[in-house]
């Protein structure tokens, strides 16, 4: 399999004379291949055979669409090596990295499949007629169904398992919605390698060509036509505050607002409580180090603020984490735009009298006074940039937490004897975060049931859902009640005979297949 730059409509290969080239990234030089923009024709286009599609596809059993999340599964692994040479060129991320996340994209689609089958996530519910009460019940039977065509936007970070085939795509295809992916123009080669092996599942399962089409270009204004796109009904988004609020004011001004599903911002809070920092000053010191500095600083997870008791265990803290970084190679970022950024926001800190900068790299402090007094020290940067917020005791650390924006991760290092006192740390931490971690650092993500990975805003735009683990897939999914259908009308997920062999509830009792 290879790249030519095209935009996949379906089936077609469609070409523009308007291109744009992805740029090497360490050097910054543009690559050779031209890729083509995608219009707001193309756009139409692609909409139109995704609403086509969504009854079909959304009607299809659970087996077959866990046989289609399988396929998706294996064509990507059927791509080989030139997937993992393409992503490396264009972002400098390691190979090790790289076919770690091709193993994280094709595991997520598995775990997809394999919860379809189960059809828990149906969540079929049945509440049989009762003719001889008064006043009569009756028959009511509930299930959920494919919200319809989802726009997917891939992001900067994870070229692979938050991109083409991440996550947000994962979970719109098993909950039976079709979905036009709008690719990130730093890797435009990796997104059309894993869009071709979509496509190529998609006619290899026979399902209709609109249940999948890819859209790549530079400009906002591909984005916004997308998401104001009448037949789009959701939006999955991982990215910049900036350009998430973007995307939610597009769809709420449409004549039909729909929900953007944004991962945005987050500084994910370490709160180091007194016994443990005492006790392992130096070792918290080095794995906060190894935390911020994994993958040039640049995941949505990496610890960005520190909050601490001032003190000589503190110092230690400090100090060992200052000789981490020193010590940690040289890395390459993934654009000059996120190199940008995080440069602007390191001299913003440098030049703010609140932060002093602590060692060498962009180790900062401040104390919890100036810290609550100053907003913008609470801005992410994005990139390998901490902050460390020194407090006069306990009450200071939780009025600290308590003024925090919401996070997607919160961090909790503690030791026995900081029991009684975490207890009312850990109530403020669950109030602002969807993840709390306990003597662990924040940086990585498990795919699996249990995660959450979300949070209250501004980390996501909804803080009721996460875009990690298979709780992900009721984000595109909306119930629906019917009332005294004949069983022949009826959805196989609701008729007597139970043909999908789903678990369901009936009559408030839950029952297995």
């Amino acid at each position: 399999m290879t790249f030519d730059g095209s935009i996949l409509i379906g089936a077609r290969d469609v070409r523009r004379d308007t291109v744009f080239r992805a740029l090497e990234a360490g050097s910054g030089a543009e690559l050779p291949q031209p890729f083509c923009e995608a219009t707001a024709e193309d756009v139409a286009a692609a909409c139109a055979l995704a609403e086509g599609a969504s009854g079909a596809f959304g009607a299809l059993p659970p087996a077959k669409r866990a046989a289609f999340l399988d396929a998706v599964a294996l064509a990507i692994e059927a791509i080989g090596d030139i997937l993992i040479e393409t992503a490396m060129c264009e972002t400098g991320l390691p190979r090790a990295r790289l076919e770690g996340e091709r193993g994280r994209t094709t595991g997520q689609l598995r775990m997809f499949a394999a919860e379809v089958r189960e059809g828990r996530w149906l969540d079929a519910v049945i509440d049989t007629a009762l003719p001889e009460r008064s006043p009569p019940r009756a028959d009511l039977r509930r299930m959920n169904v494919a919200l319809g065509p989802v726009a997917v936007f891939g992001a900067s970070n994870f070229p692979l398992a938050f991109s083409v085939a991440g996550g947000d795509t994962a979970a719109a295809f098993a909950a039976g919605c079709p979905v036009v992916v709008k690719g990130h123009p730093a890797h435009p080669g990796t997104g059309e390698l894993v869009a071709r092996a979509i496509r190529s599942a998609v006619q290899g399962c026979g399902l209709p060509e609109g249940v999948f089409s890819y859209m790549p270009g530079r400009t906002n204004a591909l984005g916004a036509a997308l998401v104001a796109h009448p037949s789009i009904k959701a939006v999955g988004f991982t990215g910049s505050r900036s350009g998430g609020l973007a995307l939610v004011e597009i769809a709420r001004q449409r004549a039909e607002p729909i929900p953007v599903y944004a991962e945005m911002s987050s500084i994910n809070p370490v709160a180091l409580m007194p016994a443990a920092l005492s006790a392992r000053a130096e070792a918290l010191g080095a794995g906060f180090a190894a935390s911020l500095s994994l993958g040039a600083g640049q995941f949505c997870t990496n610890p960005g603020l520190v909050i601490a008791l001032d003190g000589p265990d503190l110092d230690r803290f400090v100090a060992a984490a200052s000789a981490a970084l020193t010590a940690a190679p040289p890395q390459v970022m993934l654009t000059p735009g996120i190199r940008a950024a995080y440069e602007a926001g390191v001299a913003a800190l440098d030049q703010n009298a609140a932060a002093r900068r602590v060692g060498p790299g962009a180790l900062f402090e401040t104390t919890a006074a100036q810290f609550m007094a100053d907003t913008a020290l609470g801005a992410e940067v994005f990139g390998v940039a901490s902050l460390v917020v020194r407090c006069a005791d306990l009450g200071e650390v939780a009025h600290v937490i308590r003024n925090l924006e919401g996070q997607l991760t919160a961090t909790l290092q503690i030791d026995p004897d900081d029991s009684t006192a975490a207890a009312p740390i850990l109530a403020l931490l669950q109030a602002r975060a969807g993840r709390v971690l306990a003597n662990g650092w924040p940086t990585g993500v498990e795919v699996t049931h249990a995660m959450v990975h979300g949070g209250p805003f501004p980390a996501t735009s909804d803080g009721r859902t996460t875009s990690v683990g298979t709780l992900a897939i009721t984000r595109f999914l909306r119930p629906v009640c019917y009332q005294d259908m004949p069983d022949a009308l009826l959805p196989p997920a609701l008729q007597a005979a139970n043909p999908w062999r789903i678990p369901r509830r009936v009559n408030g009792i839950q029952g297995e297949a």
